[in-house]
């Protein structure tokens, strides 16, 4: 798994789920739960993951709609 970029905005990390998941990219969430157990839902961003093989052409399409991902 490689990782797209890290956010604590739920709105931006549902958008981008579901822009991946319309172009058949699986995607993986890390972390959520350690923001509930922490107690402050903003201290630890959250990640989201793709696998290898979906990284670059997951990379493409998010820079395409303007997105700009983290230096991972």
């Amino acid at each position: 798994m490689r990782e797209l970029l890290r956010t604590n905005d739920l709105v931006r990390i549902s958008y981008l789920e579901a822009l991946l998941r319309a172009e058949g990219i699986e995607t993986l969430v890390m972390d959520g739960g350690m923001s509930v157990l922490e107690g402050s839902a903003g201290a630890i961003p959250r990640r989201l993951m793709v696998i290898d093989e979906d990284y670059e052409p997951a990379k493409a399409l998010l820079a395409s709609v303007g997105e700009s991902l983290d230096k991972v």
